[in-house]
């Protein structure tokens, strides 16, 4: 006997709507963890930087300003699916279908679970990127030498024109660029699960149609 897709017992159960909750809360709460993973490390680290290299705080705030992004990206799939759930009917006929609420918690956790890997990404590049660059301008080795012992008091800035300073913009720079590149391709990671979740949250049926 063939299913009836307006009855509860088809393809339109009454629970079907948790389902499609379930994927508006992943996308919100993982992409917001993932965001706040991220701007948990790298703003530790920003600050311990900022402490001996105040002038670098500002460059560096850039994995910050990422991270807050991926919290956008699961606001945007969490709303777009919210405004796609219907209100019950006095009727007690449920037109959400099942198939309708498992493709919105594919794009739920699509988005939430990319943002997450994201997140924690460009926390931990961010961290050791933004300590390694305040290091590399500061003039300060992760292996000091007896005399740098007493704190690394004696350290000697780039910009007072020794040539021989070994915290030469030029290789400041390129430490900066090479987070910069390793904190794009994180981003993307949420940018893919976005683009994904965008597609499938289109996929609906309404047992209303049949």
């Amino acid at each position: 006997m063939g299913y009836d897709l307006e009855s509860t017992y088809g393809l339109c159960p009454s629970w079907a709507l948790s389902v499609g909750y379930a994927g508006v809360a992943s996308a919100a709460i993982l992409s917001n963890w993932g965001s706040a993973w991220g701007t948990w490390k790298s703003g530790v680290s920003l600050i311990n930087t900022g402490i001996r290299h105040p002038s670098s705080v500002m460059k560096n705030v850039i994995p910050i300003v990422m991270a807050g992004v991926i919290g956008i990206y699961g606001l945007i799939i969490a709303v777009i699916l919210a405004e796609s759930i219907p209100s019950p009917a006095l009727s007690r006929e449920n037109t959400y279908s099942i198939y309708t609420g498992m493709a919105h918690l594919c794009a739920g956790l699509c988005c939430g679970l990319s943002g997450l890997a994201a997140g924690g990404c460009i926390g931990i590049v961010g961290e050791y990127g933004v300590r390694c660059v305040g290091y590399r301008a500061s003039n300060i080795t992760l292996f000091p030498t007896k005399t740098e012992e007493a704190g690394y008091s004696s350290v000697s800035d780039h910009d007072q024109g020794n040539s021989e300073d070994l915290s030469g913009s030029d290789d400041q720079n390129k430490l900066f660029v090479g987070m910069l590149i390793m904190l794009i391709f994180s981003e993307a990671l949420a940018l893919y699960g976005l683009i994904v979740a965008l597609i499938v949250s289109q996929h609906s049926f309404s047992c209303g149609e049949g």
